[in-house]
């Protein structure tokens, strides 16, 4: 296996891995490496919705906020105080570095950034510069990372972390191209590689997302909060989230059975005024929320319902919904719509008044609104837990660290575009420390055992996945696709010659992926509704563990300002 030496490697090239890479570069790490499997694939460049949202400190009007207000509103119970509170702070920092970087994010004529409410908030905080928010930050990013000249290892598949005794002590990497393996020594990797899309069949994540979290579980890495996605509508033909104004324009819901024959299943189960309401409120309650199943997570069970029952759900935006007229809408619907210049007959008019582009980011992918139906599902869209983490995105593992999604810094009630702000704070705070945490490559023999992975057929897996162990899940279900995985994954044997290492690769990363969140899940099912503390899986073991507190910090300023001249170094003047 050939080798090569760098002091710290990033594994990504989305939003959190791009921003790793030009931080530490701007930080004056000379020795650097970002590694991807494809620099135009991976979440951040391939996704969004209706106006893809980023959270932040509320930086317009007149309505109180502060770093700890916003820390709070993510310090949930099952949420560590000092990552929420890292997140709240560098939020402004990391939003104002993406304005300079050129991301258009709008302003009123003063100069305000005015932002609007997500849902488990209650205050302004998001912004968008439209539907393809991530991919954008993405573009620009890049564009600074190349500037930058941070090198980079394109169409190489992380495979796995060699760890010694005090650490991070390589990655192996898989080169489809070529089909070899190579190895990269390193003190540092910073771990940019997404959510773990690829353990479901049902999921609004792109193709070109697969995730490598089981990369860190295999290392020794913890998961925290595994049990906890988010779940929400989304088209299936083209890969999108069905949030927003796609369901604000109030479009009927309709279910196709195999002769052809629509029916209104919204109005019929829920009758024509809540069926309107529910629809109005996914809109900005668009994930699947337990609490909320009396209300508008009433529409995901039904749309469940009737895809299980052998039927196509669509959305249809050509004609109004039963018993839709302006006098008919409650009141909070009837002044939004009416606020947006969308009181006109028909979703798709109503649609084109609230959000044009969400109209014409569908006909670039071959689906006319104005003519088609929209075929959706309930699908896995992001993982609000992840790979555990202290306040500087290191695991337990030294010199390995989790930025972005694949981090778990979230819990159940993670407010809606936190993720984006996530994988910028994250990634500033991984990077920092990397730079100072001295770690150098080790120069002794690495003779690590032989790469076992299993063989089989991944979407069986994944299928299961999705049936048992998704918004609904089945504790019988669930145990007994866990018991699969580990039988597949203890008859893992070595690669043979010629064998392509890639399926086998993605195929380990899912079921030792699967065995976490599994493992974590069914823990949940047992346990009291709504604990507090984060849930914690080791190697297919969990437990609840107290939620790190809200760190006491020191806001005076002279104290504050004598520590960070110290930590920088004397100055000129000194």
């Amino acid at each position: 296996m050939r080798e090569m030496t760098v002091r710290t490697v990033v594994v990504g090239s989305g939003c959190a891995g791009l921003n790793a890479a030009d931080t530490l570069a701007a930080l004056g790490e000379k020795s650097l490496l970002l590694v991807t499997e494809d620099m135009n694939a991976g979440t951040s460049r391939n996704t969004g919705s209706d106006k893809q949202t980023y959270y932040k400190l509320s930086l317009a009007g007149d309505e109180g906020d502060s770093v700890g207000d916003l820390a709070a509103s993510l310090h949930y119970p099952d949420v560590h105080g000092d990552t929420a509170l890292c997140e709240a702070a560098a939020s402004a920092r990391c939003f104002f570095k993406l304005c300079a970087l050129g991301v258009p994010f709008p302003t009123n004529e003063y100069g305000e950034y005015v932002g609007y409410q997500t849902d488990h908030d209650t205050r302004r905080r998001a912004t968008s510069v439209g539907p393809l928010t991530s991919k954008m930050m993405t573009e620009a990013l890049e564009q600074s990372v190349r500037a930058r000249q941070v090198p980079i290892l394109d169409h190489a598949v992380a495979a796995r972390i060699v760890t010694g005794g005090s650490g991070v002590a390589a990655l192996e990497v898989y080169l489809p191209r070529e089909r070899e393996f190579m190895r990269i020594r390193c003190a540092n990797i910073l771990l940019c590689t997404g959510g773990p899309a690829h353990i479901y069949r049902d999921r609004v994540y792109p193709e070109s997302q697969h995730g490598m979290s089981g990369l860190a579980f295999s290392a020794g890495a913890q998961g925290a909060n595994l049990d906890c996605w988010q779940y929400g509508l989304a088209s299936v033909k083209f890969r999108w989230n069905v949030s927003g104004s796609y369901q604000q324009a109030l479009p009927r819901y309709v279910s196709v059975d195999a002769t052809g024959t629509e029916r209104e299943f919204l109005a019929d189960a829920l009758g024509e005024e809540k069926a309107l309401q529910f629809t109005f409120f996914k809109g900005y309650q668009w994930p699947f929320d337990p609490d909320k199943v009396p209300g508008s997570s009433q529409v995901d069970l039904l749309v469940k319902q009737e895809v299980d029952a052998g039927r196509r759900v669509c959305l249809d935006y050509r004609q109004d919904p039963r018993g839709y007229a302006p006098d008919a809408l409650h009141d909070e619907a009837r002044h939004y719509l009416a606020q947006c210049g969308a009181l006109q007959a028909t979703p798709i008019r109503r649609l084109a008044a609230i959000n044009a582009p969400a109209i014409q980011l569908y006909r670039d992918h071959g689906i006319d609104l104005y003519r088609d139906m929209l075929e959706i599902r309930v699908c896995a869209q992001h993982h609000n837990g992840g790979i555990a983490v202290d306040a500087d995105w290191q695991t337990c593992v030294p010199g390995l660290y989790a930025c972005g999604e694949a981090a778990g810094t979230f819990g159940r009630k993670r407010p809606g575009g936190t993720a984006l702000n996530a994988t910028q704070a994250g990634s500033l705070r991984a990077a920092a420390h990397a730079v100072k945490n001295g770690r150098q490559p080790t120069e002794e023999a690495l003779e690590p055992a032989p790469l076992l992975l299993p063989r089989g057929d991944a979407p069986s897996f994944q299928r299961e996945m999705t049936r048992t162990a998704a918004f609904q899940r089945d504790t019988a279900g669930m145990r007994a696709l866990l018991g699969k995985v580990e039988a597949k994954l203890r008859a893992a044997c070595p690669l043979e010659a010629g064998e392509d290492a890639l399926d086998r690769l993605l195929l380990n990363d899912i079921l030792i992926t699967q065995r976490e969140v599994l493992s974590a899940m069914l823990y949940a099912e047992v346990e009291e509704k709504n604990a507090p503390g984060v849930l914690t899986t080791d190697r297919g073991v969990s437990r609840r563990l107290p939620a790190r507190p809200m760190p006491e910090r020191d806001l005076w300023f002279e104290r504050v300002w004598k520590k960070y001249r110290a930590e920088e170094g004397p100055s000129d003047e000194d």
